[in-house]
């Protein structure tokens, strides 16, 4: 169901003591901060009470990113490049948005949804073309867009291979990147190889697999932690973010770290 512009602007302003929790604001005289902003689906998103131990990679990012460095997650579940232009959630962020500031940008799971036409794209046409908005909308505003391929599921093979599920949309993503000279973060292709080394049967302990629910697409902390370190070991490679801006990039996070604040009313 579609969001009325009112209520997603409603729904994001509640939620952004939720976004910036993990770091302290500037302080008072100081320069304003950059914030990371996170457009994408539920792989990424925050997560709440009702859905723990669910947790996006999104949730676990700040953990290694310096502590000014704000993350600012707009992540929803169920949404696609497509829907969450539609709903006004990109109009939203390019609202919230300054010079500087970084717009990370996942999207491909929903997208692939030909059953759905208000969340279907197609990979080298309008899944393209929505993605030039965040890119566009990003740089009209002076922050930096960031693309970054969908995160693979735990697909696995006869015979033990992980198996690839996002068909042409990473290919289709990585062709924009260098057509618009976009940062890619190739987090597709690394997470398939996260999952190859650790094997079929280990990678449950990284994905929402409960008493109750199997789940391959969204992960627990251990799983978002992997995710969120992938993340920014990539922003750290292709140079959008500086040593200074990571930290304990080859250390434990303990998944006590992750927390399902309750769930935002409106």
């Amino acid at each position: 169901m579609s969001l009325s512009r009112r209520q997603v602007t409603a729904a994001v302003v509640s939620s952004l003591p939720l976004a910036f929790a993990a770091t302290p604001g500037a302080q008072a005289g100081g320069r304003r901060p950059r914030s990371l902003f996170i457009a994408g689906d539920s792989t990424a998103a925050q997560k709440y009470a009702d859905a723990a131990p669910e947790t996006g990679w999104g949730m676990a990012l700040p953990f290694f990113l310096r502590k000014d460095l704000r993350v600012a997650n707009h992540a929803v579940n169920g949404r696609s490049s497509k829907s969450f232009v539609d709903e006004g959630r990109l109009d939203v962020v390019l609202g919230a948005i300054r010079p500087g500031d970084l717009l990370l940008i996942q999207f491909a799971h929903n997208d692939e949804k030909a059953e759905d036409p208000a969340r279907h794209t197609e990979p080298w046409t309008t899944y393209q073309d929505y993605l030039r908005r965040y890119v566009d909308g990003a740089r009209a505003r002076g922050a930096r867009p960031v693309l970054a391929t969908p995160v693979e599921r735990r697909r696995f093979d006869a015979g033990g291979n992980a198996v690839p599920s996002h068909g042409e949309y990473p290919a289709a993503m990585r062709a924009l990147a260098r057509e618009e000279g976009v940062a890619l973060l190739d987090v597709q292709a690394l997470s398939l190889e996260l999952w190859q080394r650790l094997g079929a049967e280990a990678t449950k302990a990284y994905f929402n697999w409960t008493a109750t629910e199997q789940d391959n697409t969204h992960f627990n902390p251990p799983g978002a932690i992997a995710v969120a370190r992938t993340v920014a070991r990539e922003l750290l490679r292709g140079r959008v973010l500086a040593h200074r801006d990571v930290r304990r990039l080859d250390e434990e996070i303990p998944e006590s770290w992750i927390s399902w604040p309750a769930p935002v009313t409106a």
